[in-house]
């Protein structure tokens, strides 16, 4: 049986009412509202402690210059998880698992896994390493055991989900989003940015080699690989596979997910530059999440730096248990092999513990996890896009054609920055 073929039988025995996942019948018409949350899970994936370190530097660094690499990045992601969510509700399967079918030659699964895999050790670098700082700025506790700590949180929400329990997995992920909202926004509350900085910020350009750098780090901060691998395995796990006759009003709901998720992501993204921009340019000992939250303090009282460190928990929280579930599912549908969810876990929180040991300063750890994010991103982005594009694999849900050209442009955009990153970096070095 051709790999097509098992993937469009796997949908067909879904659509015949067998369940592929928890809760996995699709709600009636009028309720589709309960569609709500996968792409919420989805996109904690946007706002983990990398987000913070690179959009924090990029706006105490540059000023407003990089708003728009922000926001552009957004877009794209909205793109990107839109069309992860489409694969997952069509096919009842999700990324990984249908690469895993399709790569026959089990070297080409094990290299596709490799590379996947170390883009899972850099989201966990940049999670665990975040959840630490703010727990040592909150309560004072070393760097290893607070990432000890929110690796263990990681694990008990990723096992909650395992039992079954995914949308109390996904309330407790969205609870901690509104947390993020909450502790980065308070500050450009407090200290509104210049409007007439943000506007100009959304003007493309760069002012240096260094921007370019940091551009590239916000872009794999943001259009994240293990969200998308993520988001489809989600939708698998919520829907399986969605009746023909229901999937127009379903895709619908899911479009306004995805806007929804991503509008929050957005704007917090955006505040937290423009915070930086308004409250950091210029000031000292801001390079890493300690100084800008020290300078917070200074600048806008004490309220506003604990909020700003209890966002950071948050985020790295949910976004490191949200990692977790995409390592697993990248390992299971690539090898093919079920692993013990502690051993998986280990795989990629002792790297994430060790940097942290070895005393490489925090925040650069956090900003460079993100430029190799960024490496990994075509690796996702190229096969979601060829697989939402052929009939074969979604019939009539297929892609529109300025959808795959719209696709096929994003590619473009990230690979060519990363071509330039690398000349940057080799040029520097």
């Amino acid at each position: 049986m051709s790999a097509t073929r098992a993937v469009s039988s796997r949908g067909t025995r879904s659509r015949r009412g067998a369940s592929t996942g928890p809760g996995a019948a699709t709600p009636p018409p009028s309720r589709l509202i309960l569609l709500i949350g996968p792409a919420l899970v989805a996109g904690v994936a946007y706002l983990d402690p990398g987000n913070v370190a690179s959009n924090m530097s990029a706006g105490a660094r540059y000023g407003y210059l990089l708003v728009w690499v922000v926001v552009g990045a957004n877009l794209i992601a909205w793109l990107v998880q839109y069309l992860s969510a489409k694969l997952g509700l069509v096919t009842g399967e999700s990324l990984p698992s249908i690469l895993g079918q399709r790569l026959r030659s089990p070297w080409a699964r094990r290299a596709y896994w490799l590379q996947a895999e170390v883009v899972a050790m850099a989201t966990d670098v940049a999670e665990i390493v975040g959840g630490a700082i703010a727990l040592n700025l909150l309560f004072g506790l070393p760097l290893l055991a607070g990432g000890l700590i929110t690796g263990a949180v990681s694990l008990l929400l990723l096992a909650l989900h395992g039992a079954g329990r995914g949308r109390s997995f996904e309330r407790i992920v969205i609870g901690l989003v509104a947390v993020i909202g909450i502790g980065f926004c308070a500050g450009v509350v407090v200290a509104p940015p210049s409007a007439g900085g943000v506007l100009g910020g959304l003007v493309p350009r760069f002012a240096d080699a260094d921007s370019v750098l940091l551009a590239a780090s916000v872009l794999g901060a943001t259009v994240m690989p293990h969200a998308i691998y993520a988001h489809s395995a989600l939708t698998r796990d919520r829907f399986g596979a969605v009746e023909p006759a229901r999937l127009p009003r379903v895709l619908r709901a899911t479009r306004v997910d995805v806007t929804v998720a991503l509008a929050i992501a957005g704007t917090i993204n955006v505040a937290i530059l423009v915070l930086a921009a308004a409250t950091l340019q210029g000031v000292g000992d801001t390079e890493t999440l300690e100084g800008a939250h020290a300078a917070l303090r200074d600048a806008l009282g004490p309220v506003v730096a604990t909020l700003f460190a209890v966002g950071l928990l948050a985020s790295g929280l949910a976004s490191s248990s949200v990692g977790a579930y995409a390592g697993a599912e990248i390992m299971r549908g690539l090898l093919r092999v079920r692993i013990p969810l502690l051993a998986r876990r280990a795989v990629t929180l002792i790297p994430a513990l060790a940097i942290i040991a070895s005393g490489v300063e925090p925040t650069l750890a956090l900003v460079i996890s993100q430029v190799v994010l960024s490496f990994g991103i075509p690796f996702a982005l190229i096969p979601l896009a060829v697989l939402t594009s052929r009939r074969s694999v979604l019939g009539g849900a297929v892609n529109r054609w300025w959808t795959t050209v719209l696709a096929i442009a994003a590619v473009a955009l990230l690979s060519t920055l990363n071509v330039v990153l690398v000349v940057l970096l080799l040029a520097g070095g």
